[in-house]
């Protein structure tokens, strides 16, 4: 089958069945939310306990049961530095094993409409700021987040193979990086942000003087709140077809060391932050090229300031309960 270029996007049918993987994680839990409040009707989800999507027989049967129209693939092994550096095979395993699996299965139900998540680490280390989309595959990935990388690599590659060889027209959306509600705030699992947040209002409740953060503060980095990404992710699958993958962000960025200042504002600390410069500091920017995205018709709403307030209250609400 050669692929339709008659095709046309059109807003996708609010009844429809709609299979979210990962719907109790950061982003799938956002997009579940966005859908929700967009009218959908037929939202569906299974936790891990449920459906293990490495298991291959079991994520074959579930698409044959649940016969979905439409997929957003959000559910992935995630982490920072430290674990994405401690556990590279686990990171690349158990990613490929998910992505494979669902794929093939929504493929065999020739699911109309895909939408695969990646992650704004599968361009160069040092590629060109802002990244296009088109520096995907042109230099060294960083080493700390390698192995993810490549899992989300594979996952755009397989994307735009279904495209080419069956004619489906999914797409692939690569975020850069998310903060809000439902994040983890692991102290061994966690991403920059809501490290920091974890961190400083630790020290804030414990009457600490003084915060040491990894690194040395310089590095650059984009934070997108993860309810603008369901807002971006429900008008790509609206309005958007197009092979090559779509960057996701807010279009600026700021340095590790003024991210961690707002937090500490935000939270109360008044004591000193030092940083420990033998830790590593990961890319030095990773900063989005967001033009197609905006010529698409989308633009972010949610101020950084705003967001990690709103995301320090979900937290002081919820860390009694959460892992780790």
């Amino acid at each position: 089958m050669s692929f339709d270029s008659t095709y046309h996007p059109q807003p996708i049918d609010r009844d429809s069945v709609v299979y979210i993987a990962g719907h109790r994680g950061l982003v799938g839990s956002a997009i579940w939310r966005a859908m929700e409040n967009a009218g959908f009707t037929n939202l569906v989800g299974r936790s891990s306990s449920e459906l293990d999507l490495r298991d291959r027989a079991a994520v074959f049967e579930f698409f044959r049961e649940t016969k979905p129209d439409h997929v957003v693939l959000a559910a992935a092994k995630v982490g920072g530095i430290l674990a994405n550096s401690t556990y590279p095979v686990d990171f690349l395993s158990d990613n490929l094993q998910v992505q494979v699996n669902v794929m093939d299965a929504a493929l065999e139900q020739k699911v109309d409409r895909l939408l695969f998540l990646g992650s704004s680490c599968i361009y160069p280390r040092d590629a060109e700021q802002p990244i296009r989309e088109d520096s995907l595959l042109t230099g060294h990935l960083e080493p700390t987040n390698d192995a993810y990388a490549i899992a989300k690599i594979a996952g755009i590659l397989q994307v735009q193979s279904v495209r080419r060889q069956y004619g489906l027209p999914w797409i692939s959306a690569m975020p850069t990086n998310l903060y809000g509600p439902g994040d983890n705030f692991s102290p061994t699992g966690s991403h920059v942000l809501p490290a920091l947040i974890r961190r400083y209002d630790e020290a804030v409740a414990a009457g600490v003087e003084t915060v040491t953060n990894w690194g040395t503060g310089s590095p650059r980095r984009e934070f997108l709140h993860v309810d603008d990404m369901a807002s971006a992710c429900l008008h790509l699958l609206d309005t958007f077809d197009g092979p090559e993958q779509v960057n996701v962000g807010a279009g600026e960025d700021s340095t590790v060391r003024e991210i961690a200042e707002m937090v500490a504002r935000a939270v109360g600390f008044e004591g000193t932050t030092e940083w420990d410069t033998s830790k590593p500091d990961g890319t030095p920017q990773k900063l989005l090229d967001i033009s197609k995205l905006t010529a698409a018709g989308w633009t972010a709403s949610v101020g950084l300031q705003q967001g990690i307030e709103s995301t320090i209250e979900w937290y002081r609400t919820h860390r009694h309960s959460l892992r780790g």
